[in-house]
């Protein structure tokens, strides 16, 4: 078997992405990638600085293509049917991607400029759905972080086989949206908010 010729990043990065789908991000490493391209792993380091630079590439490849499928998904909707469109675009990515969206939610190098523009640009964007909410500053952020935390959790606990019993899971999904979005009506920061005015009295 002779060794291929004329890889490139683009392809190195489409290739690291299908091994980390079909067989996690663990199974990622410089000599299964090798062996997937039908190269010397010595080839690879042409285009990355060793592992850690290539799952750092791939966190921002895998950002990028987020970033896309969720400002796809809330072109032309505001308010609610924003946020569940996303919601539902994202849960499709980590079903669709899972070592992608496992590399996306393991930080690399803080200080790696690209991955720092890519998480900026994905925060920036969740952030202005919210702004229909009037959240602003830190409560936006904290809105941000519950975003994504249901689902990561709900896609972790999907994928590990953690719903067993027999009941819709869509309906489940729907069910933590609107949840979510009933609690972020009433959050300090949003225009929605009512202040408790009940004294308890002991």
């Amino acid at each position: 078997m002779s060794p291929r010729v004329g890889i490139d990043l683009p392809m190195i990065l489409r290739a690291s992405e299908e091994i980390a789908d079909a067989e996690g991000l663990e199974s990622l490493t410089l000599s299964s990638l090798a062996h997937k391209l039908n190269v010397r792993p010595p080839s690879l380091y042409n285009h990355v600085n060793g592992l850690g630079d290539l799952r750092s590439r791939l966190a921002v490849h895998g950002g990028q293509l987020l970033i896309r499928d969720l400002t796809q998904a809330a072109v032309g909707r505001s308010g609610d049917d924003a946020v569940r469109a996303m919601a539902e675009s994202y849960l499709a990515f980590a079903r669709a991607h899972p070592g992608l969206h496992e590399a996306v939610q393991r930080v690399p190098d803080p200080q790696n400029q690209d991955w720092q523009q890519v998480g900026e640009n994905l925060v920036h964007l969740v952030m202005q759905v919210f702004r229909f909410y009037g959240l602003e500053g830190e409560a936006a952020i904290h809105a941000v972080r519950g975003f994504r935390s249901m689902i990561h959790g709900f896609s972790a606990l999907e994928r590990s086989g953690g719903f067993g019993m027999p009941i819709d899971i869509h309906v489940s999904y729907e069910f933590l949206i609107d949840t979510f979005l009933a609690g972020i009506r009433v959050t300090p920061g949003s225009p929605y908010y009512l202040k408790p005015t009940t004294k308890i009295l002991l």
